[in-house]
């Protein structure tokens, strides 16, 4: 009889209880880890593009024709862009109106701006929260599953 301990049979033999906190933590990991890919993707092309935005903004172009050019994109605009659109789109609807005090505009625009701002933080804070929480309750999960197996364990040896 061989006394070497193996993965699969320990996982076997242990607890229903044990065996379901194994499996949510396994879960809990794989989610986190797929999300942190994800993620880190999301960044880096976040990143790009906001890099590629702010050559073409400080380029010297015009930036009438450079809304317009973002404005007919049909890829949809993301980040940086967003927040140049909204901020140019309220800057000139304010514009249009006319008798507009030019702190006004320049305060609409920011206004717009900021909720862009907004929009664009949430886009790339979504689901961090999911991380946290597995991050700040997966040590306890796995102590409760330890405390179990080892009650069971000891409750074996007394019989």
């Amino acid at each position: 009889m061989s006394n070497d301990l193996h993965v699969w049979e320990l996982i076997r033999d242990a607890s229903l209880v044990v065996q379901a906190v194994m499996a949510l933590l396994l879960a809990a990991s794989i989610a986190s880890w797929m999300i942190i890919f994800r993620k880190r993707a999301l960044l880096a092309k976040a990143t790009r593009d906001a890099d590629k935005f702010e050559e073409r903004f400080w380029s010297g172009t015009d930036l009438t024709s450079l809304y317009n050019q973002l404005s007919r994109d049909q890829g949809g605009s993301h980040g940086m862009e967003r927040l140049f659109l909204a901020g140019f789109a309220e800057f000139n609807r304010l514009r249009e109106q006319g008798r507009v005090s030019p702190e006004r505009l320049v305060q609409g625009a920011e206004r717009a701006m900021h909720v862009a701002l907004t929009r664009e933080t949430d886009h790339l804070e979504h689901r961090l929260s999911f991380l946290a929480t597995v991050g700040s309750t997966s040590p306890y999960i796995g102590l409760f599953g330890t405390v179990w197996g080892i009650m069971t364990s000891f409750q074996a040896l007394l019989m």
